[in-house]
């Protein structure tokens, strides 16, 4: 097909998402984390809009709710240069898990955090998952009910009526709405989808575009094509827990998807649904920001006026991919703790990486007051790190936590009032009866609950977990205690030889949640071996050592309160 046949319409949409959204990682990132990402969307969007302008063309853009909200602007500019906005939902959540009121209400405030950003009316819907006919009829007839004027969610398969393998009109009561589904070549054995996205990214494109010039010879619909803004981002970081299913799903050939594109809007006369139906795109509502709101900062009446000063320990060895996701996290947590009358001091500890680590601890926290950065000139492993960040802390409350952020840092906020005067230290605790593990590997769990029940069995303190790094202390407790091994098996040891000494610990159910980026550094033989040594050693210690009282090395007077400046 030529650009001069305008009779064979390619309907363009574009899914304003960023990576941390999409349904293949859905089961390992929960939107209540989302703002802990450093977001990409806006300049994917960006560089899709760019792209689009070079060839005068227009689409669809099914845009989030939540991202209406966070970044309104970036709607604006999507109208702006003369695109349709329309719905993808305010979580992008699976309607399987939604009932109809609460699709219904989904799709109120979607359109409501869209309209208010851009203006314009929402006509259209696109579902986060793929729909099947026959099963989610009823979501046409809510859409209809709603009053929008088409939807694009569904995917047909072979058995389906042909009308409804195109684009077609769906009656529902005194009213009707257009149904775009996705685009489909029969093979014979199934319908195979064509439209865009993965599919042009994961079968060999000949095929693709064979299959998409024949679309016109065979059907006068039109052709409904798509992408995802994230897939023009071949740099984006890698969620390494995810599945070898899901990676080779979402990151395979992202650095093909441009040059698709660049080749489809070439050959194809592309436009909007809207513009396709010739809706009337109108401006129904102010554009103007709220500044009254945007500027307004709410100060708690009872907000204290002294914060006690608190140091958080943060061992990192090969931990480049996951810092920018850790400063997010740390620059809420350092919120939420001013409010309960604590500031933090942030100590990290290099454990000699080999990546660019360092470099990017400056970059990303650089003018946080009170840094200290240390950097082992020999790799010595976590408790290493652990004890280097106690030695150097300047504050009584020490708190040691993951650069992977396997626990919830936002979990201080809880933990840090739990170390009360006669409290040397408490433990996170995932497999306390209220705590939980998510997605963690099976053998990681054998191993970690297993160790668990035998520190049980030689220790004074009888709590469900021992082997987490995530804890806070007190330094007066700690400073003069010093593990014999200093990787993973140092972190019990350090609990281990505290309980000895007639240290007092508690311990906070919390979640244990599998790390989302990089590579595990733990050495399963290596660790299970230590462990096995550390257990007799504790066992002996017990049975024949003496117990020293703990002595504190730093007096609470000492320590001064930290304004909020």
């Amino acid at each position: 097909m030529s650009t001069s046949d305008t009779n064979n319409k390619h309907l363009l949409t574009v899914m304003v998402e960023d990576y941390f959204h999409v349904g293949a990682f859905g089961n390992l990132i929960q939107q209540r984390n989302w703002s802990n990402f450093v977001p990409r969307y806006a300049h994917n969007t960006q560089k899709a809009l760019d792209l689009l302008d070079q060839y005068d063309t227009k689409a669809t853009f099914f845009v989030l709710g939540w991202i209406a909200e966070q970044s309104p602007e970036l709607v604006r500019e999507i109208v702006n240069r003369g695109h349709e906005v329309a719905s993808r939902g305010y979580y992008h959540r699976s309607l399987e898990n939604l009932s109809i009121e609460e699709f219904r209400e989904d799709l109120r405030r979607t359109n409501a955090a869209i309209e208010t950003a851009s203006g314009q009316k929402v006509s259209g819907y696109r579902a986060a998952d793929k729909l099947p006919f026959q099963q989610h009829d009823w979501v046409l007839d809510v859409l209809a009910e709603e009053g929008f004027a088409y939807d694009s969610s569904f995917l047909p398969k072979r058995g389906d009526d042909p009308k409804k393998q195109v684009a077609h009109r769906y009656e529902h009561n005194d009213s009707a709405i257009w149904e775009f589904p996705y685009s489909t070549r029969d093979l014979g054995i199934g319908l195979l989808p064509i439209s865009g996205g993965n599919y042009f990214r994961q079968i060999p494109y000949t095929l693709m575009r064979r299959a998409v010039s024949n679309w016109h010879k065979r059907s006068d619909a039109p052709f409904i094509s798509y992408f995802h803004v994230w897939e023009l981002d071949p740099e984006q970081p890698r969620i390494s827990a995810a599945s070898r299913y899901s990676r080779i799903r979402h990151y395979r050939n992202l650095d093909k998807m441009e040059w698709i594109l660049h080749e489809n809007l070439a050959l194809y006369k592309c436009t909007g649904i809207a513009d396709h139906l010739g809706i009337d795109r109108e401006t129904h509502i102010s554009v103007e920001p709220d500044m009254a709101a945007a500027t307004e900062i709410t100060v708690p009446a009872n907000a204290p006026l002294d914060l006690t000063p608190v140091s958080i320990v943060i061992p990192c060895y090969n931990e480049q991919e996951s810092l920018p996701y850790l400063a997010k996290t740390l620059a809420s947590v350092e919120e939420r703790l001013k409010k309960i009358g604590y500031t933090s001091q942030l100590i990290f500890v290099d454990d000699n990486s080999q990546d660019d680590t360092l470099a990017v601890i400056h970059s990303l926290f650089g003018d946080s007051k009170g840094l200290q950065v240390v950097k082992h000139d020999v790799n010595q492993g976590v408790a290493g790190g652990i004890v280097t960040g106690i030695r150097a802390a300047r504050t009584e409350i020490v708190c040691s936590i993951d650069c992977d952020c396997t626990f919830d840092p936002h979990e201080l906020e809880n933990m840090i009032p739990m170390l009360g005067e006669c409290v040397d230290l408490v433990q996170a605790s995932p497999y306390h009866k209220d705590g939980g593990v998510q997605n963690v590997p099976g053998w990681r769990l054998l191993l970690s609950k297993g160790a668990s029940v035998l520190f049980r069995r030689v220790l004074h303190t009888k709590i469900a977990s021992y082997t987490a790094c995530f804890r806070v202390m007190r330094r007066s407790s700690m400073i003069d205690i010093e593990p014999e091994e200093l990787g993973f098996h140092g972190v019990p040891e350090l609990l281990g030889l505290l309980d000895l000494k007639g240290g007092k610990i508690v311990e906070f159910p919390t979640v244990l949640a599998v790390r989302l980026f990089g590579a595990s550094k733990m050495k399963t033989l290596k660790t299970i071996a230590g462990t096995v040594k550390l257990l007799s050693r504790l066992t002996l210690m017990r049975a024949f050592g003496k117990t020293n009282p703990i002595r504190p090395s730093t007096s609470s007077e000492r320590l001064l309160p930290a304004s909020k400046d």
